[in-house]
C-alpha cells in the first residue's frame, strides 16, 4: 500500500520549476525572501491607496469605518469635530 517508490525518469529533462520530485535546499530561505518581497509591495500599494483617498461625505461618528484609521482626510475631519 502506497503507491510504490518513485518511478524512474530521465536524468537530461529540465524544466524550470525542478523536473520531477523538486526540493530545492533552499526553498525556505526564497520563501521568506519573496513573503517579505510581496508584504513591502503590497504595503506601498496600501500607502499610496491611502494617500490618494478623497471623500465627498464622511462616514457617520461611532460607526465602524474601516479606512477611518489610514485615511488622512477622515482623520483630520475627526480631529476637527473633536475640537469643535
Amino acid at each position: 500500500m502506497g503507491g510504490g517508490g518513485k518511478i524512474p525518469y530521465p536524468k537530461h529533462v529540465w524544466s524550470p520549476a525542478g523536473g520531477w520530485y523538486a526540493q530545492p535546499a533552499n526553498w525556505k530561505a526564497n520563501t521568506a525572501v519573496m513573503s517579505a518581497v510581496l508584504a513591502s509591495i503590497v504595503g506601498m500599494a496600501w500607502m499610496v491607496s491611502a494617500n490618494r483617498e478623497y471623500r465627498d461625505k464622511m462616514p457617520e461618528p461611532h460607526r465602524f469605518f474601516p479606512s477611518r484609521y489610514w485615511s488622512k482626510q477622515i482623520i483630520e475631519h475627526e480631529r476637527k469635530e473633536s475640537e469643535s
